[in-house]
């Protein structure tokens, strides 16, 4: 049986007409998990079951890949070909959104005026790990997720603390996390995917960033190099803030 068997399949066009594949599942406020590199791996689409268990309608976008393929070789360097190729990502500019970001807000205020509350979660990861920054630009996300963030690659010092948004989306975020909506960040202490990118939150955001870091080289903290704890962390995060303030 397939993993997504059970979750139903859809898509989402925003105002400019970008369409992407979605799949849902679940029940209570809104949650959308954006898949890492390769794509909606095994994995991903496990942990995406572990928040829908925990009380979340989540929405998975399908941005590249192939839905359940695995995280092999193969696999990365296809989705890796289809990133390159495409102009909704940036891969190595510094202080610019990436396009799909657009999408990805239209997405969230969809599913925020459906299912009403305080707003919804976003969680990015590997290279989609700052998407969820970028989301957190508009008001119809609350609990933005930082997950080992690694665009654009970090490649060179400044690549390496760049936060993937433009200077105008920084100045929106500073605004929003000082007005008090935090943002929780994952990562391994000594993920060189990661550079230094969450010192930069830190300094530019201060105590509205939640950083949470395990010990280590390795990558993937929800999915192929998970931590129980920062699944934990996560579910916490999403239940504070978008069941605690219901």
């Amino acid at each position: 049986m397939s993993l997504l068997s059970s979750w139903t399949h859809g898509a989402h066009t925003d105002a400019d007409g970008t369409t992407h594949p979605t799949y849902r599942k679940g029940t209570g406020p809104g949650v959308v998990v954006i898949h890492e590199i390769p794509g909606l791996t095994p994995q991903v689409i496990g942990f995406a079951e572990e928040v829908v268990a925990a009380g979340f309608t989540v929405v998975l976008p399908h941005l590249f890949g192939r839905p359940e393929t695995g995280m092999g070789p193969l696999a990365i360097a296809g989705a890796l070909r289809q990133v390159c190729v495409s102009k909704e990502f940036t891969k190595l500019a510094t202080r610019e959104t990436s396009p799909v970001a657009g999408w990805l807000r239209s997405l969230a205020r969809e599913l925020h005026a459906e299912l009403g509350g305080p707003g919804v979660g976003a969680l990015g990861m590997c290279f989609t790990g700052g998407f969820a920054l970028a989301m957190m630009v508009d008001d119809a996300v609350a609990a933005p997720v930082l997950c080992q963030p690694s665009a654009p690659f970090a490649i060179g010092r400044a690549r390496g603390r760049d936060l993937n948004l433009s200077d105008a989306d920084l100045a929106t975020v500073k605004e929003r996390a000082a007005g008090g909506c935090q943002v929780l960040g994952l990562q391994y202490d000594k993920d060189a995917a990661t550079g230094t990118r969450f010192d930069r939150l830190s300094s530019e955001i201060g105590e509205a960033f939640i950083r949470v870091e395990f010990p280590g080289r390795k990558h993937s903290t929800v999915t192929a190099h998970r931590q129980q704890e920062g699944v934990d962390r996560v579910l916490a995060f999403f239940t504070d803030k978008l069941v605690g303030q219901r």
